[in-house]
């Protein structure tokens, strides 16, 4: 089984308890069994999406959160790489972590990088400015 944004939501900021009861049962019932949930790259660019604009929580909690999410066992996060690769990147830059984590994923998949208009994503190394 997978994890849909708001079960991860609700497992980092309890913001609602009766729920966040119901994912931490569910991640003890999954570690019992020896399984794990996983954790789509689209789950995590949707996750950081709304820690920023719904909760206003910084870029640097975000990494630190992303970072300790990556050791739970009962969690198996598509790409960990790329998602090491956002949090090494995103730690040392001004970048927006949802442009680390398109350049990150492009280059996981064998692209050279990824054509943008946005001029600061383009000063990423994986990005390249399309010029009009």
């Amino acid at each position: 089984m997978a994890l849909d944004t708001n079960v991860l939501i609700r497992f980092l900021l309890k913001d609602d308890e009766p729920q966040a009861q119901q994912v931490y049962q569910l991640f003890k019932q999954t570690e019992a069994k020896q399984a794990v949930l996983f954790v789509p790259l689209l789950v995590v660019l949707e996750t950081i999406w709304v820690l920023q604009s719904a909760y206003g929580i910084a870029d640097a909690a975000i990494l630190a959160t992303l970072g300790e999410l990556l050791l739970m066992p009962v969690l198996r996060f598509e790409k960990p790489s790329v998602i090491q690769g956002l949090i090494a990147s995103g730690r040392d830059s001004n970048f927006d972590l949802a442009d680390l984590l398109i350049a990150y994923s492009a280059t996981s998949a064998n692209c050279d990088g990824v054509y943008t208009f946005d001029k600061k994503a383009a000063k990423f190394k994986y990005f390249e400015r399309l010029a009009l």
